[in-house]
């Protein structure tokens, strides 16, 4: 089986700074200062969101503009949001769409089903299995 993604990080002698490679694009993870991290980026769990953000508006671009509806620009919030509870600490993550132009409720409601589909969010949500290793 042929790899459809890939990403290679390498954690830099710089605190928690991280360099990631994806084909020919370069991006930096870091932490906040408060948590010890020097705050030149993104924290993992903040391109985890912006990756299931992504992927979520492309999925009902496409959807949107295969079914000819006119929705303009698309926005996704996604928030990551910890609760503690009788079983523990709970982590749940909450998508909010909005569509620059109006859609109807019947459109919505199909539209929320697609968002469902995104790979990103699949693979999140799913039983996506990851095989680690030392070289």
């Amino acid at each position: 089986m042929a790899a459809k993604a890939s990403s290679k990080v390498i954690l830099t002698n710089r605190n928690y700074v991280a360099e990631a490679k994806m084909r020919n694009h370069f991006v930096i993870t870091d932490q906040p200062i408060e948590k010890g991290g020097d705050n030149n980026g993104p924290t993992p769990v903040e391109y985890l969101l912006t990756a299931i953000g992504g992927c979520v508006s492309i999925t009902l671009r496409t959807y949107a503009e295969n079914k000819n509806w006119n929705v303009g620009e698309i926005t996704v919030n996604v928030t990551q949001q910890i609760r503690l509870t009788s079983q523990g600490i709970k982590k749940s993550l909450l998508e909010e769409i909005s569509f620059e132009k109006q859609v109807t409720q019947a459109q919505k409601e199909i539209l929320l089903e697609v968002a469902g589909t995104c790979p990103v969010a699949q693979m999140v949500k799913g039983t996506t299995e990851i095989v680690s290793s030392i070289q």
